[in-house]
């Protein structure tokens, strides 16, 4: 039999309600016949259109995803930080192996799922995960850079860039928790949106225009890819709790993530302009034309 033991996460990176972090070990864990019976009849009664939620949110709104061969992409923002929202729609804990550019989000190691450090989410919980966990206090954020400006590059570990993958694991023997039905998602969705209304910051002109303009990050060169990056320092405080999981993984998610000219070169995303090589189109170049007056931009 497999045992694990875990960290509980106190306060979470951006807003995690229930995180946990896996790591390799030896427990005992003691559940009454009668909680194992009133568990599987849960199991049971488990909707079958729910499924585990993993989205990529980019100021607490979740970036669209396309379906293509095969897979889930969504395009990257240039320099935007960024958290990973994972729901768990079952009535039993689950630990959650999350990889980020091949490197652990814990501890940053190369491994496999089942010996990865996790994060655990409740029945029915939701975690965010906005970083990699530094130490039992500490965390640093995730932001969509460049390849040679990526974390797994500083680390000498670049060959699973674009990647985003989380593995599931159910508790084996379940540490009795109450229960409360589960809130529709779309309820959760609509209130979200009212309470972003409620915040949305009131429109500006003038210098205050121009100068959000030029905090805005350049777009990306078409030959440059999107990795992820180690940003700045935030509180996260964790600790220790105990668990046992089936070796068999309960699910698994996997997202690539790409900037706009590499999603248009896969296919994911149309042309929104010409596709012109440069040095033709320089070699076009004329210095005058009919024109009286200068045009508006």
């Amino acid at each position: 039999m497999k045992k694990k033991f875990g960290i509980f996460g106190a306060f979470g990176l951006a807003a995690v309600v229930f995180g946990l972090l896996l790591m390799g070990g030896r427990t005992e864990t003691a559940v009454s016949a009668a909680t194992s019976l009133k568990n599987r009849a849960q199991e049971r009664n488990i909707a079958p259109e729910r499924e585990i939620d993993v989205a990529i949110l980019v100021g607490g709104r979740p970036l669209h995803e396309y379906a293509a061969r095969g897979r889930r992409y969504v395009e990257a923002q240039e320099g935007a930080e960024y958290e990973i929202r994972i729901r768990n729609p079952y009535p039993f804990r689950v630990a959650v192996a999350l990889s980020v550019d091949g490197l652990n989000s814990i501890d940053a190691r190369r491994t496999t799922a089942w010996n990865a450090s996790k994060w655990v989410i409740a029945p029915y919980g939701t975690i965010h995960v906005s970083g990699w966990q530094m130490s039992s206090e500490r965390a640093r954020h995730f932001y969509f850079t460049t390849e040679r400006d990526s974390y797994a590059a500083k680390l000498g570990q670049p060959a699973n860039l674009g990647a985003i993958s989380a593995v599931f694991f159910r508790e084996r023997r379940p540490v009795p928790v109450p229960i409360a039905p589960p809130r529709p998602l779309y309820e959760e969705d609509s209130r979200d949106r009212r309470s972003e209304k409620s915040k949305a910051p009131t429109p500006s002109t003038g210098s205050e225009a121009a100068g959000r303009e030029q905090r805005q990050a350049p777009m990306p060169s078409d030959d440059e890819y999107a990795a992820t990056g180690i940003g700045r320092s935030v509180r996260n405080d964790v600790r220790f709790v105990d668990m046992d999981l089936e070796s068999r993984p309960l699910n698994q998610v996997n997202i690539r993530y790409e900037y706009y000219g590499a999603l248009v070169r896969l296919g994911i995303l149309p042309q929104k302009y010409p596709q012109i090589d440069p040095l033709r189109r320089r070699e076009g170049a004329r210095g005058f034309e009919d024109r009286r007056f200068s045009p508006e931009p």
